[in-house]
């Protein structure tokens, strides 16, 4: 059996090489991912907003309404 050695070279080389890029477009691609998103999605919103879940809901549908205002609150608002 014969071995080239410059082929063994040739491959390691090309082996290194692509091992090397292959970290590198890993790297770029987790620093343009953290430079994407956002950086708190669930953080408290400042300025003038308003809580959409919460208090609204509960004073406009008491656990004892009957069914008929339910259903006519979920037709009204669409949801």
């Amino acid at each position: 059996m014969i071995f080239s050695y410059r082929k063994l070279l040739v491959r390691l080389r090309f082996m290194m090489l692509f091992m090397a890029l292959t970290v590198v477009l890993y790297q770029v691609m987790m620093v343009l991912s953290g430079w994407i998103e956002p950086v708190n999605r669930y953080r408290t919103p400042t300025g003038n907003s308003v809580k959409v879940f919460g208090q609204h809901e509960r004073s406009t549908l008491p656990e004892s309404g009957r069914m008929s205002d339910r259903l006519r609150l979920f037709y009204w608002y669409g949801e």
